[in-house]
């Protein structure tokens, strides 16, 4: 049932020790599938500390539903705890949220980026952070509800998509290090289906066995980030003009922040003779500009920080480039790809055949070319 499989030994979380010897820390969201993960380590008798972090105001949190740490979540999870009878902790997070995540996904917003805040909360919050409170506890690992597989290869831990194509969440936790795989467990990553999970919950008898899966990114109410963003920078949102490739001006938008690469819907621009998409967002002279939809069409990008999980350095990469398969957007399917390392955590990625609406701030995570196995990936750039 666990994304590791015993071995002789060692546990089912690949230790070499007695479960009732080991101390797991289980991020628990309040979520269902956090919940089953915490429930599955109790049953099999492994030491299990709780915690939940309170990642913005407890009192907006109160009044918001469909969100992944809202107050009613962070009762869910204590609730779990208290019925399978564990220790459990929230910890105020919310200054290190703001700073780590929020800020830099206003900021990117206003300057013509599509950010994805849930990466930047793993990478800066919770596998950080989080993780460093977990060693502080005196944990031997730290256990998570996501669907993604840790599994030991040649060299050590590997990272591998989940066994659930549907639920595979290997594009938000691309930016994990080396150093913090080997400390964090992913249970669910080889359960086939999320039926599985609920199964779980209901016989384990916990209340959230039912409870429907967050929708919204935890601080955006209803999907609105132009709300949001006009919120966190007050006066920061300026009008322009939406401009077409071939210089036309077609209409006036109210901030760059409500459009996105790729867009077609909502653009305020009817009557304009031809289907017309977002092919780029001009922050600087507060334009959007829009084309026909071959223009969204690229086939080389280029990322930077990159966090590298293959074999050998990145850097010394063979003649040609690292093969690999990149994912450019979470809903799309990971596609044939050549990466060149550029230095300072860049890289230049070649697609072998063109793909629609890449844009900066979105990640590129790369893939072995066959099999399961994340590589790592890196946050793509405006060129």
């Amino acid at each position: 049932m666990l994304d590791n499989a015993a071995r002789p030994g060692v546990n089912s979380l690949g230790l070499p020790r007695a479960p009732r010897d080991t101390r797991v820390v289980v991020a628990m969201s309040g979520g269902v599938d956090s919940s089953v993960v915490a429930a599955m380590l109790h049953a099999e008798g492994y030491d299990v500390v709780g915690v939940t972090l309170q990642l913005y105001d407890h009192g907006a949190a109160l009044a918001r539903k469909g969100a992944c740490c809202a107050g009613r979540d962070i009762h869910d999870a204590r609730r779990v705890a208290e019925t399978l009878d564990f220790p459990h902790y929230v910890l105020d997070y919310e200054n290190r949220f703001r700073e780590s995540v929020i800020d830099e996904f206003a900021d990117a917003y206003l300057a013509g980026a599509t950010p994805v805040p849930c990466i930047r909360c793993n990478e800066r919050v919770k596998f950080r952070d989080l993780l460093e409170t977990a060693r502080d506890l005196d944990a031997d690992c730290m256990a998570t509800g996501h669907y993604i597989r840790r599994l030991e290869g040649p060299a050590g831990a590997e990272l591998h998509r989940a066994a659930d194509p549907a639920r595979d969440q290997s594009y938000f936790l691309f930016s994990t290090t080396p150093e913090q795989l080997d400390f964090l467990r992913f249970p669910l990553g080889g359960l086939g289906s999320k039926a599985e999970t609920r199964a779980l919950a209901a016989r384990f008898g916990l209340a959230v066995a039912d409870k429907p899966d967050s929708q919204d990114i935890c601080f955006v109410p209803n999907g609105s980030y132009a709300q949001v963003i006009e919120k966190l920078r007050p006066g920061a949102v300026e009008p322009g003009e939406i401009v077409h490739l071939d210089g036309r001006v077609l209409g006036r938008h109210e901030g760059v922040i409500h459009y996105t690469v790729g867009q077609r819907r909502g653009l305020g621009i009817g009557g304009a003779g031809e289907p017309l998409f977002v092919v780029r967002l001009d922050a600087e002279t507060r334009r959007v500009i829009v084309g026909p939809r071959e223009a969204l069409a690229s086939r080389s990008l280029t990322v930077g920080e990159v966090n590298w999980l293959g074999d050998g350095g990145f850097g010394a990469a063979p003649e040609g480039g690292w093969e690999v398969a990149v994912r450019v957007r979470s809903t799309r399917p990971p596609k044939p790809a050549r990466v060149h390392p550029l230095g300072d955590g860049r890289a230049r990625v070649e697609l072998l055949g063109p793909e629609e609406g890449i844009a900066p701030g979105q990640a590129c995570v790369f893939y072995a070319p066959e099999g399961t196995r994340v590589l790592g990936g890196g946050w793509i750039r405006k060129d």
